[in-house]
């Protein structure tokens, strides 16, 4: 069984796809920047599903170390999930640019810093899976979060084009645009109920974007329309709405 390594792991999304990854009997490898966290989690995974579960410690902001970690697993997992990421607060990042690099670094300069290897083997290999977590934030620049829109833009492309060159080497490339999810992330924010998934509700999406080599795909179906209806608005009019 091919094993998985989800980074991010000690997220509520994250925790969700080890979750439903183990219970299809993939060993699991949990990568996060306090792995501490994860041992109560490894524990019940161990346990429950009879599993080989590995821990690491992984910050998507330490750029240098990515291709070490990568390099010194144990052994080369078949699937690398991208889970990792920080939605921060547009008005304090259009103030403060530490806030502004967190939330770039964090949704994007860290994935590409880690998955660049990650991508090298698997098409050395002519096989393996990448997962990333996007964002629909990324279809438009919106001002009420535009500078972490348009990190999940750039991941996006970036997943795009990782894609289309790595078709020819067997390896799948999968973007997962989950829209609003209820998270420890998103706790506070007035988000409407009929548009919101649940983490478990992302995890199976990325399982079925694993089994059926699903390209874009978004957690819950109305988001792709709702995005298409949202890119259509006229420039001169969309700038003038407050979104």
């Amino acid at each position: 069984m091919e094993i998985v390594l989800i980074l991010g792991a000690t997220s509520d999304i994250g925790e969700a796809i080890a979750y439903h990854f183990a219970s299809k009997g993939h060993p699991v490898y949990l990568a996060a920047r306090n792995p501490e966290a994860l041992t109560s989690i490894r524990s019940d995974l161990e346990i429950r599903f009879q599993i080989e579960v590995r821990i690491f410690q992984f910050d998507a902001n330490l750029f240098a170390t990515h291709s070490q970690f990568w390099q010194q697993l144990p052994r080369t997992p078949e699937i690398t999930i991208c889970v990792f990421g920080y939605l921060g607060k547009q008005n304090r990042a259009q103030l403060e640019w530490e806030e502004t690099e967190k939330i770039i670094n964090a949704n994007y300069i860290g994935a590409v810093s880690l998955l660049n290897p990650v991508a090298n083997q698997y098409e050395e290999n002519k096989q393996g899976t990448i997962i990333g977590i996007s964002s629909v934030a990324g279809e438009r620049g919106r001002q009420s979060n535009y500078i972490y829109g348009s990190a999940k833009a750039a991941f996006t492309a970036y997943l795009s084009g990782l894609r289309n060159r790595l078709a020819k080497s067997g390896v799948h490339v999968a973007t997962i645009n989950p829209g609003f999810v209820d998270t420890k992330m998103t706790e506070g924010l007035p988000l409407p109920k009929p548009l919101t998934a649940q983490p478990k509700q992302v995890a199976t999406a990325v399982y079925k974007a694993y089994r059926h080599k699903k390209n874009v795909t978004y957690t819950l179906w109305m988001w792709r329309w709702i995005m298409m209806i949202i890119k259509m608005i006229p420039e001169r009019i969309f700038k003038k709405m407050k979104l």
